[in-house]
């Protein structure tokens, strides 16, 4: 079984496709077999990304698919050493399921509070149906500075969560980066690419190495829809 990596939030524009395509470039780039689920199909950011990856002839290719349920996502990839799930940017009845079968959940968050309140809700939420907090982490986002990334890892880590190494800062590189179907570690720039492979590295660290998830998602083949990129 893979480990499973899952980026949720109930905001929409935080960084969850941002750091999963990220995150499945670095983890491929260490010699893992990775699968990216696209779980948003009013979206399907991801599908759009791995064409254009396609299409700039970026390598290495990464193996995008499209779900309509994260049920389905879950049972996906038995080949698989990485499983990243992409959830939509809302707050459904799904998102403790896909909790629970997973070794790590991610929020990106920038530092706004407008972000960081609802965020921190929602792992309070994930506690309450006993997804253990080591499980649950932050990846900083969007940051304009040293300081105010400092301020909003200090307030993190004050609820009691833990936040991923590194904090990325809001770069035109990056979104320039992403609009050529590259990830964020391979931008033009090496100290860009550092810094989000950096996080990432720390994310997968801590995925890799955490005690197995107790699954609890049968494999519903008659439900499944999925679509390759």
């Amino acid at each position: 079984m893979p480990a499973i990596v899952a980026f949720l939030s109930q905001k929409g524009g935080v960084g969850k496709s941002t750091l999963s395509r990220s995150l499945a470039v670095v983890g491929m780039d260490v010699g893992l077999r990775v699968m990216l689920a696209d779980l948003d199909p009013q979206q399907r950011t991801l599908l759009r990304w791995a064409n254009a990856r396609t299409q700039y002839g970026v390598e290495p290719a990464v193996d995008v698919m499209a779900f309509d349920h994260p049920d389905d996502a879950l049972t996906s990839g038995p080949e698989a050493d990485l499983l990243v799930l992409d959830l939509p940017g809302q707050l459904n009845d799904s998102f403790a399921g896909v909790a629970a079968n997973a070794q790590l959940v991610v929020q990106p968050t920038s530092p706004s509070i407008d972000d960081l309140h609802p965020g921190v809700l929602v792992f309070q939420a994930l506690r309450r149906v006993h997804i253990p907090r080591e499980r649950l982490a932050f990846a900083l986002c969007r940051v304009l500075g040293d300081k105010e990334a400092e301020a909003t890892r200090n307030y993190l880590q004050e609820q009691g969560y833990t936040v991923l190494r590194n904090a990325l800062h809001e770069r035109a590189a990056y979104r320039e980066a992403l609009n050529l179907g590259r990830a964020l570690s391979e931008t033009r720039q090496a100290t860009l690419n550092a810094s989000a492979r950096e996080m990432m590295l720390d994310l997968l660290e801590r995925a890799l190495t955490a005690p197995a998830a107790n699954p609890t998602v049968k494999k519903q083949p008659e439900r499944r829809s999925r679509r390759k990129a």
